[in-house]
């Protein structure tokens, strides 16, 4: 399921974000691929142990906690701290899939399932730069204002064209979801969707009550932990 989520952050925080990484210290983006994503990245990234990744990080967690259409869309499980990138003078990463398994700083290992690119820079503050995502409808191109979320599944073959104007800032994540499986996530989220319009426009209060029963024990039989 490909999924554009506005409002992740609000204006206030994505300028405090964007005045803090724009005095960071950046690094050499293939530090944190194998060699056959090296061949093809091309970006600075704040360094994994870097104190204002975590900081910044730990807040855009928070922020997704409180946003009930990514959790309605995901359903996580476990998510990886966000990573921060920056492209910028023809700065690029070529077609790739994303790691199966990662580990986490608790020593657990996380599978996974849903991709997140988090725009901080507005889109007419650089060109190029659009996130192509490859899936057997064809190619889409994305590139969303500041505060607003893509998510996507990881299995999906993606790149981001070259930035020739500007810079290109963004934090990324990757979602363990309680659902393993793309299309049932997206059948509980189109069901949860419908629910929630039916609620507020006052449909039979008896035949809501049936669906909700419905989502929750597909989600009960579907779900991992």
């Amino acid at each position: 399921m490909l999924l554009h989520v506005p409002n992740i952050l609000d204006r206030e925080q994505v300028a405090r974000f964007r005045q803090a990484l724009d005095q960071a210290n950046w690094t050499d983006g293939r530090e944190t691929v194998g060699p056959q994503g090296a061949k093809v990245k091309r970006n600075l990234q704040l360094p994994d142990a870097s104190p204002l990744r975590e900081q910044l990080g730990r807040e855009v967690l928070d922020a997704l906690a409180r946003h009930p259409l990514y959790h309605a869309a995901t359903l996580p499980l476990r998510t990886l701290t966000p990573r921060f990138n920056r492209y910028e003078g023809g700065g690029q990463y070529g077609f790739h899939v994303d790691g199966a398994v990662m580990a986490l700083p608790s020593g657990e290992q996380l599978r996974s399932d849903i991709s997140c690119t988090l725009f901080l820079a507005e889109p007419e503050e650089y060109d190029g730069g659009e996130l192509v995502i490859s899936d057997t409808y064809g190619e889409h191109e994305v590139k969303l204002p500041a505060g607003d979320i893509i998510i996507y599944p990881s299995s999906s073959l993606h790149r981001v064209t070259p930035v020739t104007r500007g810079a290109r800032i963004a934090a990324f994540f990757w979602v363990q979801s309680l659902v393993r499986d793309d299309s049932r996530r997206r059948m509980l989220f189109e069901l949860d969707t419908a629910i929630q319009t039916l609620t507020r426009t006052g449909a039979d209060a008896q035949a809501v009550v049936q669906l909700t029963g419905v989502y929750h024990n597909l989600l009960r039989q579907w779900a991992e932990s």
